[in-house]
């Protein structure tokens, strides 16, 4: 990992409080354009949390959810939009605000459908968990105006279960909102800061990062883990059987490695696919790792790998 992204990451503190101290102000000149509806396009579990957090800090505005007929009826039900239409030309229609909340492919597909059809002054965002191709298709579809009409998005935050019977308005508490700006980009007034500010409002801390620096970290904070859990639950089920007692005789230890290996494979083959160069790079490093470990389980150098694991823990423990 660079030392500029690390950098980045021990500064993600100052970062939000320069956000949140910043956005108390723009909310308080925000009545000149106010958010009064949101669209979010995907009413799945980070779509559907987003709204429920929503709700939660008092948002008083509509919103209004894009997505298949029986997502739209489950959310519907569950107090989760105002509204709902299956056709994203018909959902954007009076939204100052559009979130994308699908799997990353379609988030590209649907940039291209809606660049000409969006209001002017509306925001377009995002929250894709790669963000170099989606960042490219909103410069190949704003062209000089992407500045003003799209921001990159990604929180990290989520759960093995998918569905807006799994949204949960306590979601993103803690949990840090990666933004990608494009060079220039003004996130200090009008939607953009109102926006950040709702970001701060539902319990989340703003970070901002390249969308290029933004994948590569990603391919080893978040998606890796995933690859190692789905690795280790697979061979545990070929080796054992389905059927074998692995989780109640193993304990916490293979409970907590293989929870997340019962994520959707719809969700992370998106993610794969668009973030494939590192991703790959990651898995490799991580492989000669297990190999090395592999020919020294009786030598002095398994008890430097420990030494050396045991860094990333008083590193995130001190706070530096």
């Amino acid at each position: 990992m660079s030392d500029r992204v690390i950098g980045r990451l021990k500064n993600l503190s100052a970062s939000f409080l320069f956000l949140k101290s910043h956005n108390h102000k723009s909310r308080n000149r925000s009545i000149l354009m106010p958010i009064q509806q949101i669209t979010i396009v995907g009413t799945g579990l980070i779509g559907g949390s987003f709204a429920l957090a929503l709700r939660k800090r008092k948002f008083k505005g509509r919103i209004v959810g894009c997505d298949r007929e029986p997502a739209l009826k489950r959310a519907k039900t569950g107090g989760v939009i105002d509204d709902g239409f299956v056709k994203p030309a018909e959902a954007v229609r009076g939204s100052q605000l559009v979130m994308l909340a699908t799997p990353v492919l379609a988030i590209v597909d649907l940039i291209g459908q809606l660049g000409s059809i969006l209001p002017a002054d509306a925001l377009l965002t995002d929250v894709g968990s790669t963000k170099t191709a989606v960042t490219e298709q909103a410069l190949s579809v704003f062209g000089k105006n992407a500045g003003k009409r799209f921001l990159g998005g990604h929180p990290m935050a989520g759960k093995e279960s998918s569905g807006v019977e799994f949204a949960d308005a306590d979601l993103f508490q803690n949990a840090v909102w990666f933004l990608t700006p494009v060079a220039g980009q003004n996130l200090q007034k009008g939607l953009f800061a109102e926006f950040a500010g709702w970001i701060d409002q539902i319990g989340a801390r703003v970070a901002m990062l390249p969308p290029d620096e933004h994948d590569r970290l990603c391919a080893w904070i978040s998606q890796l883990p995933q690859m190692i859990s789905t690795a280790l639950a697979a061979a545990l089920v070929e080796e054992f059987g389905e059927e074998a007692p692995l989780l109640s005789t193993g304990g916490r230890a293979l409970r907590e490695m293989t929870r997340i290996s019962a994520s959707p494979y719809s969700m992370w083959r998106d993610i794969a696919i668009s973030n494939k160069k590192n991703l790959e790079d990651a898995l490799l490093k991580v492989e000669q790792r297990l190999a090395h470990i592999r020919e020294n389980l009786a030598t002095r150098q398994l008890a430097e790998e420990f030494e050396l694991a045991h860094g990333l823990k008083k590193t995130a423990g001190s706070g530096k």
